[in-house]
């Protein structure tokens, strides 16, 4: 694994940080055992069978709070400035707008290119617009020392500057449902002629249904496949006009997969489970789907025979 690399601009601060942090904490836990067993041998029962008492001395008082107090200041300051750097983004910076879905990544550059992995040149700052589709995520790129929250209906962002080629790792720091641990990408850092051939040969994409564009816009084609394969979720292929088994309080129920069918699944989907799937996996959409849109998705259902 890549986790050493000095793969972005973030890494030397991140890294003093932690290594600060972590060997002030190794120092003071020997130093603490070694203090704790010395007394437990000096003052030990069979040399002081009476207990004495100790009475209180304020310079070891003070002592014990100023230089703790210290310490924490002085962690905080390399911490917050290991962090702060990470908070503005270059105007430069290339925006690269992010969508986290269960369960993968995708992004969408300036000119519209769309791809499931991260391309970027080396050297030059991203600034990344962070939208989740569904549940809460969590951005991580570890080797360049880079985690965000993604969080539905709140717009954060996260920025760097790759300084290295290669391939590095994306993960989803956040359980986020059955197939949390496949929700990975990668970044692909290329010198900057490389980027450019790869970001000019795109073509943009034939229109597609506006129905098909709200299922996906909305991340449902995570769970639900529009060409029959299975998955966690019901396919939508032959879904329109078809008869349905649901389970409803513990019981079977038939219906017909019509728009009414349709709006409830999409606003109350756990009222009404397909028997066989498991319940409580999609989230309510009410409030993130209008009601327009409910006929849009209608629509294009009924071109999938």
């Amino acid at each position: 694994m890549d986790f050493f690399q000095q793969s972005s601009n973030f890494v030397a601060g991140v890294d003093f940080a932690f290594y600060l942090i972590f060997g002030i904490g190794v120092f003071f836990l020997i130093g603490i055992t070694i203090v704790m067993l010395f007394f437990v041998r000096k003052y030990r029962k069979s040399k002081h069978p009476v207990a004495t008492q100790i009475k209180e001395k304020t310079w070891v008082e003070l002592t014990w709070v100023i230089i703790p107090t210290i310490l924490v200041m002085f962690m905080f300051y390399y911490g917050y400035t290991a962090f702060s750097l990470q908070l503005n983004a270059p105007k430069d910076a290339m925006v690269v707008k992010t969508y986290g879905k269960m369960w993968q990544w995708s992004f969408e550059y300036p000119n519209g290119k769309e791809s499931a992995e991260l391309y970027l040149p080396k050297n030059k700052p991203v600034k990344l617009e962070l939208t989740s589709l569904d549940v809460i995520h969590g951005f991580s790129i570890p080797s360049f020392r880079i985690k965000e929250d993604v969080v539905p209906g709140k717009a954060n962002t996260v920025w760097f500057i790759p300084q290295e080629l290669g391939d590095f790792q994306i993960f989803c720091s956040y359980y986020c449902g059955l197939n949390h641990s496949y929700m990975g990408s990668k970044v692909v850092v290329e010198d900057q002629a490389d980027f450019d051939k790869w970001y000019a040969d795109y073509v943009p994409k034939k229109k597609e249904p506006e129905g098909l564009v709200v299922i996906k816009k909305n991340g449902c084609t995570g769970c639900h496949s529009i060409d029959g394969a299975k998955g966690i979720a019901p396919t939508f292929k032959g879904l329109f006009g078809s008869t349905r088994t649901l389970n409803v309080g513990g019981a079977d129920k038939d219906v017909v997969a019509d728009e009414l069918y349709i709006r409830r699944s999409v606003f109350d989907p756990s009222a009404e489970v397909v028997k066989g799937f498991p319940n409580g996996v999609m989230k309510s959409y009410r409030g993130v789907v209008k009601n327009s849109e409910i006929k849009l998705i209608t629509e294009y259902l009924k071109t999938l025979k």
